[in-house]
């Protein structure tokens, strides 16, 4: 009788997870480390499971557009371009606001380094080659720089932390602008590529006088020095959720929340942050979902700009500002099934 009634509830415990329903999700690594977080905390509270694949912006942008998950992970908005190319219309909304750092690994450096924009930029183009360069030293007087040649890290995947970088690295540098520019995949002039912010963070960690730009908790997780960067006020600033914030103050949020926040005019901000998004299709019946499928994904949503906010700052994001936050929770409730608000 013991093990009919155990059997029973498990079949009802079972039977409740799966009207509760899962979801699906992929792509930027960027916000990884949070949405394994949320992910966790939200299955425990809702009972929903969340399946989400880091594997880059990129790649969930275009899974998206293919209907092949429920929501798509991106730290770049769509270009209108290659939203045209979705069957219906998509939305975005942002969920954090997270750091870009240049990590690097010198042996004997304990100093955190400064970066200025140009710096950066010469790097990436290949133009400073070393790191004893006359332009590094100039920045760092009194720390002692080895000679070792600089091996440059950058993604391989179509990565939105490498539209944040070289978005920033266009308003900085007038020849990145020119020669390189930004975008999710790039004509790269130098480097080692490697898939992931996980990816890049191992090639720095495993190579002596490597460099290589990373979301700040892969750099923390890694245990990587990484370094200030000047901002337009001509301050260095180390990121921190903090500064980070601060790259959002002030900016006035357009409708549907696709904005740049890389270098800030903020005085006090980090200058290569960005808001992380979520993009989905507004109407919800395609592709024979249900009802119920898309009630599950609104209440994700709504709860990942509310509740689920409370996980941000631990995990060294940034929670959204006011203004942020309030868009986003329209651009929620403005989701359709079948033409009709749910």
């Amino acid at each position: 009788m013991k093990k009919t009634i155990l059997l029973a509830m498990a079949l009802a415990t079972v039977s409740s997870a799966s009207a509760q329903g899962a979801l699906t999700g992929a792509g930027a690594s960027f916000p990884f480390p949070l949405y394994s977080k949320m992910f966790a905390e939200y299955k425990s509270d809702a009972g929903v499971t969340v399946n989400y694949q880091s594997v880059g912006s990129g790649a969930g942008q275009k899974q998206i557009t293919e209907r092949t998950v429920d929501f798509a992970g991106s730290d770049n908005p769509m270009s209108d371009d290659a939203m045209k190319a979705a069957p219906a219309k998509l939305l975005h909304i942002p969920t954090a606001i997270g750091a870009v750092v240049p990590s690097y690994n010198l042996p004997g450096v304990t100093t955190p380094l400064k970066f200025t924009g140009k710096v950066l930029a010469d790097i990436y183009l290949g133009k400073i080659k070393t790191w004893n360069d006359k332009a590094i030293a100039a920045l760092n007087p009194g720390v002692s720089i080895p000679p070792l040649p600089i091996t440059v890290a950058r993604r391989s995947d179509g990565s939105g932390t490498t539209f944040v970088f070289s978005d920033y690295l266009s308003k900085v540098s007038s020849e990145w602008k020119s020669k390189v520019g930004t975008g999710n995949s790039l004509q790269w002039p130098v480097g080692t590529g490697a898939k992931g912010n996980d990816g890049v963070a191992g090639v720095v960690k495993s190579t002596p006088g490597a460099i290589g730009y990373v979301e700040l908790v892969y750099a923390k997780q890694n245990k990587l020095p990484f370094g200030s960067v000047q901002n337009r006020a001509g301050k260095f600033v180390t990121a921190d959720n903090g500064p980070a914030a601060l790259a959002a103050k002030g900016v006035v949020m357009p409708a549907d929340t696709r904005v740049s926040i890389t270098n800030s005019a903020n005085p006090d901000s980090y200058p290569i942050a960005s808001f992380t998004y979520v993009i989905f299709y507004q109407e919800q019946k395609y592709a024979g979902r249900t009802l119920a499928q898309a009630q599950t994904l609104k209440k994700l949503l709504t709860w990942m700009v509310t509740t689920g906010q409370k996980y941000n700052e631990p995990l060294d994001y940034s929670e959204l500002p006011s203004n942020a936050a309030a868009k986003a929770k329209s651009i929620i409730a403005s989701m359709t099934f079948d033409g009709k608000k749910f």
